[in-house]
């Protein structure tokens, strides 16, 4: 399962700088607004040591790490839901992601101009909520148009159950409110939600894009943007997009490794995204080691074995019969499958074991 991420902001705000600092794609990026006219796609690999040590141990003939696909859309403006800009054309290349990156401008620079004139992350955040708010009521009035009459006259139970949901997220949206905020407590009317794909239902990582200076600190802007989200379920994360593009272009890891260093960071913008858009999401990370290949499987947190097994292949799920569980501090400590087994740490479990994170799985099924 790849996670899809769309990044969306203002114009000049630094969406195509962290796009390339992403995917190492060379998006333009240019001081005007609407430089990216065609949505950019890039696919980062996940970083993960873990797929790298088991790999050191195995010995495979390939290595297969997980991705993450990235959308850069064109810079969003006032009246975008509207047709304004180009926002309207570029709102549906976003709905079918899995999350939404919303990159704020954290830094002065008078050389790189601000559509709104002065730097105001917060400001900005409410803009594009705005937007993406009214193209959501927009969709909630249309599906309305067409069930209301159903769901009032006739005995069709999904169609009221539609009807109440749309109710509940209209009545929300009206208040300036994000879809996200509104919570279902049966089955139903949350899979009824979901299928809805509003753009303010998605999970949001935003991103302040920030000077050099605040690369490991963050600044005033920083704070603002974190007591204005203190009540969404978002997560937050510092990067300086320009300084990190820069370091990206470096040939060598440890020469990326002692420029990421000397500006008080630990790890790149990269890892810290994708691991910020895991947690944001409730993913994690199982794998399966052998001669062949070494390989990364995503999954959301809390599925049982048969969930994970179809990861793989459907097939694997619909013929689950057991699965062949290593920790991974396990295999680590004792070198090699042959050793964890002669040291009874292989795990044989059923239909109900959920999985864990940095678990290494092998599958028995039968179709």
């Amino acid at each position: 399962m790849a996670l899809q991420c769309g990044i969306v902001g203002l114009p000049n705000v630094g969406k195509s700088t962290l796009f390339n600092c992403l995917s190492n794609a060379k998006a333009q990026a240019a001081n005007f607004p609407f430089c990216t006219i065609e949505p950019n796609v890039g696919v980062i690999t996940v970083p993960d040591e873990r797929l790298n040590k088991l790999a050191e141990l195995v010995h495979p003939g390939r290595i297969v790490p997980t991705t993450v696909e990235i959308v850069d859309i064109a810079g969003l403006v006032k009246g975008a839901s509207k047709g304004e800009g180009l926002g309207n054309k570029f709102l549906a290349n976003i709905r079918e992601t899995d999350a939404i990156l919303h990159v704020l401008r954290c830094f002065d620079d008078d050389n790189v101009t601000h559509v709104d004139g002065t730097v105001n992350p917060v400001r900005d955040k409410e803009i594009i909520d705005y937007e993406l708010q009214l193209k959501d009521l927009e969709t909630i009035e249309s599906r309305i148009q067409r069930v209301q009459k159903q769901a009032q006259t006739g005995g069709d139970k999904v169609a009221k159950q539609t009807y109440e949901v749309l109710l509940r997220f209209k009545e929300a949206l009206e208040q300036g409110k994000s879809a996200r905020t509104v919570t279902f407590e049966s089955k139903e009317e949350q899979k009824i939600a979901k299928e809805l794909f509003l753009l303010t239902t998605k999970p949001v990582l935003y991103v302040c894009n920030v000077d050099e200076a605040s690369a490991a600190t963050g600044n005033k802007y920083v704070e603002q943007v974190r007591e204005a989200i203190k009540e969404e379920n978002a997560e937050l994360l510092v990067v300086a997009a320009k300084i990190e593009s820069e370091i990206a272009e470096l040939e060598t890891y440890d020469e990326r490794q002692m420029f990421l260093q000397e500006i008080g960071l630990e790890e790149s913008g990269v890892s810290r995204l994708i691991k910020a858009a895991y947690k944001l999401l409730n993913l994690e990370t199982y794998f399966t080691a052998g001669e062949v290949e070494v390989r990364a499987w995503t999954y959301h947190k809390g599925w049982k074995a048969p969930q994970c097994a179809g990861v793989i292949h459907t097939d694997f799920e619909k013929g689950f019969i057991r699965a062949e569980v290593i920790k991974y501090d396990d295999y680590i400590a004792l070198g090699s499958e042959a050793a964890v087994r002669e040291a009874g740490k292989l795990n044989v479990e059923g239909k109900e074991y959920v999985v864990q994170d940095g678990d290494i799985m092998h599958f028995r099924f039968n179709v």
